[in-house]
């Protein structure tokens, strides 16, 4: 078995962290950039990561997580928020962004620059909220994979009030909603669903191929 099979196979959503052991920077720092790495819908990054380590605010989001203890017991906890501007300014920021980095010419960006700014001003607001939201799936997934790679305990949720955690962490005032939290640190000792044997469908259920 590959060694991204046996991580997989470890990983599971955890329910009861250590609250004495902490993630080091380095394991921190591995976090960010894989966050950073994340594919985006036209490359256009909808979403930021939040990290949280602050032990009183960890404790006092508990009660608006559907007292989810992990919040509070995890080492950071991770809050994945889209941009609630998408607008030609944002598109406008990727392309000088784009050109920064590659030198790309005006006359070759200037197709697609025209098509993004057709395309956001078309789409309804709410519209735009679900596409960033889904990008927020894509960079959750990608970090519950580079957790397990790097025996980093997760735990995904989507069980909280967005509209405390935007007002706790004050994310209206930066332009952002909260959609998806996640608390990574390490299992604690105790907590029995460690060893439990995963419950997937047989792969011929899952899988269809032609």
């Amino acid at each position: 078995m590959s060694e991204i099979l046996k991580a997989l196979e470890w990983r599971y959503a955890t329910k009861k962290f250590d609250a004495n052991h902490n993630l080091t920077d380095d394991k921190i720092a591995v976090v960010k950039k894989a966050f950073n790495l994340t594919a985006s819908s036209f490359g256009l990054q909808p979403v930021k990561l939040v990290i949280i380590h602050n032990q009183k605010l960890q404790d006092d989001l508990v009660s608006v997580s559907m007292n989810q203890q992990q919040v509070a017991d995890a080492s950071h906890v991770l809050v994945f928020c889209i941009e609630k501007n998408i607008d030609l300014s944002y598109i406008e920021a990727y392309f000088k962004n784009v050109k920064d980095i590659r030198d790309t010419p005006d006359e070759i960006l200037q197709p697609y620059r025209s098509y993004l700014h057709s395309h956001f001003e078309k789409e309804s607001p709410e519209a735009i909220d679900s596409w960033a939201t889904k990008q927020a799936y894509l960079a959750m997934g990608n970090l519950l994979t580079i957790c397990a790679i790097e025996k980093i305990d997760a735990c995904p949720m989507e069980g909280f009030n967005t509209e405390r955690y935007d007002e706790l962490l004050h994310l209206s005032e930066k332009g952002l909603s909260s959609v998806l939290v996640m608390p990574i640190g390490y299992r604690a000792e105790d907590d029995m669903f460690a060893d439990f044997k995963k419950v997937r469908k047989a792969l011929g259920e899952a899988v269809i191929e032609f």
